[in-house]
């Protein structure tokens, strides 16, 4: 029956949504450490160079061409920089997070 499947999404849509919302007040303090220590991370483990295109990239929302434009720099090495910024940030949050957050607390 079609119709009930569509019901059937509906309301485990529903459920997910609800689930969600009573989950947000019990991560509110880990999703503030997370954010304390991707801050951290960014101005202490990653290079200029890396930081100022991450910024660019997802603050600012600029392609990786309107990037290499500004920086004076080829389309790849953009292209590279970002993805070892973004590699260095995911292992330092995967690998330090448990000192950095014994460290905030």
């Amino acid at each position: 029956m079609p119709g009930t499947h569509c019901k059937r999404g509906q309301a485990r849509s529903a459920d997910l949504a609800a689930y969600a919302r009573a989950m947000a007040a019990d991560n509110s303090a880990q999703l503030s450490r997370l954010k304390r220590n991707l801050l951290r991370a960014l101005e202490e483990d990653i290079t200029p160079k890396q930081r100022r295109a991450l910024q660019m990239y997802y603050s600012q929302g600029l392609n990786m061409r309107q990037i290499s434009e500004q920086l004076g720099v080829n389309k790849s090495t953009v292209c590279r920089t970002l993805r070892r910024g973004e590699d260095r940030l995911r292992r330092c949050l995967r690998y330090g997070a448990a000192n950095l957050l014994d460290e905030v607390e």
